[in-house]
């Protein structure tokens, strides 16, 4: 008889008890309630009346400037500790710095406006339908009894346009193609153009103006029948000289964010160099390089010193570039701010206004063109996505 043992079943494990999981800490937390206001704002009231009670009680400081700057450290401190306790530090430091980066823009923009209301109190009772269709012609430079005429700016209007188009036919492509050159193509002068472009980006406006000066205007020119020394083409390459680095340097940045992928798939498939910079880099980068351009044109149609010893000033219409001094809003604006009489000083706030508005305009419209263009390829896009 074999003997036969009870084989007991092997001990069923018991699980251990699992931890409660922590909860996920929020690196970032972009819903604002309403306990989160009022630590903003409670911080912000107790950073100025702690700032009031040390300097205007406590001690003898004083200044606008040094209480605002305490202020806004001593602000953000408070809200930093305040949001360390509350929510932990990487909360806290990303509020700090949401707030500093909007202090920042604040900062900017607070002194953008009040230019922009000082424009506006000091030009706006001049602006009328006779202002961009008269020029100076009549008008006497001391005020005369019995004269009323104060002229209007369309000879400056005209001037600028004119100086700046001419520019812009020469900088823009020039500058492109500059960027192009340093990012996409290369060689071995790619160093030395950057060397130029560089310094040429921290050349005085003024030296734009004398160097035109020095070769067009009692140079070149003398020896060219159709062209006089002072005109507006004198002004206008003096402007695309600034032109060219600003536009360059953009452009670059702008080239650089553009996928290095659509470059090789484009190669993949066949396309010469030439090809693929044409019809897949520079439509990707279109925004941003419209956005250069009218940078470096807003930047350009602002300038003074190098009008100075170009196209001379006109008082006068004179519409044709190639002849005679013209006129430009800001050189007119320069010319009579600094008159002893009340009307051309006003005539010359008038004149700054209407040059911050086509610039505005210049922006707005680059940003429109920009946008349609982009979101008329991105809907294309999907709707091909969509029959496929």
């Amino acid at each position: 008889m074999t003997d036969t043992t009870l084989l007991a079943p092997p001990p069923i494990p018991v699980p251990e008890p699992e931890e409660p999981a922590a909860p996920p800490v929020p690196r970032r937390s972009r819903d604002l309630r309403t306990e989160d206001v009022g630590v903003l704002i409670g911080s912000a009231l107790a950073a100025v009346a702690a700032v009031w009670l040390v300097f205007y009680q406590l001690t003898l400081l004083s200044g606008a400037f040094g209480f605002v700057v305490c202020t806004v450290a001593l602000f953000l401190v408070l809200y930093w500790s305040v949001n360390l306790q509350l929510h932990g530090r990487l909360v806290a430091s990303d509020r700090l710095l949401s707030v500093a980066v909007g202090l920042g823009a604040m900062s900017l923009a607070i002194p953008l406006a009040f230019m922009m209301g000082f424009l506006v109190v000091k030009g706006w009772h001049l602006l009328s339908a006779h202002l961009f269709v008269e020029d100076l012609k009549g008008v006497p430079v001391i005020p005369v009894a019995g004269v009323n005429k104060t002229g209007g700016l369309a000879h400056a209007i005209v001037g600028t346009l004119e100086q700046v188009g001419i520019a812009a036919l020469f900088g823009v492509p020039a500058g492109v193609m500059t960027a192009v050159f340093l990012h996409e193509v290369g060689g071995r002068f790619t160093r030395t153009v950057r060397t130029v472009v560089t310094a040429m980006s921290g050349l005085p406006s003024i030296m734009a103006g004398l160097f035109i000066y020095t070769i067009w205007v009692i140079g070149i020119s003398r020896h060219i029948p159709f062209v006089q020394s002072y005109s507006g083409l004198a002004g206008a390459m003096a402007l695309a000289i600034l032109l060219v680095p600003s536009i360059t340097r953009t452009t670059e940045e702008v080239l650089k964010v553009v996928p290095g992928g659509l470059r090789e798939a484009s190669m993949a498939l066949g396309a010469p160099q030439w090809r693929t910079v044409w019809s897949v880099v520079l439509p990707t980068a279109r925004t941003g390089i419209l956005t250069a351009v009218v940078l470096g044109i807003a930047r350009a149609v602002g300038e003074t010193a190098p009008l100075l010893f170009t196209i001379f000033g006109n008082t006068v219409m004179n519409a044709d570039p190639l002849h005679g001094p013209q006129e430009s809003l800001p050189l007119f604006i320069w010319s009579n701010v600094k008159s002893s009489y009340p009307a051309r000083i006003n005539l010359a706030y008038t004149a700054a206004l209407v040059l911050v508005i086509i610039v505005l305009f210049l922006f707005t419209l680059a940003r429109v063109l920009g946008g349609t263009r982009g979101t008329g390829r991105v809907r294309s896009s999907k709707k091909r996505q969509v029959a496929t």
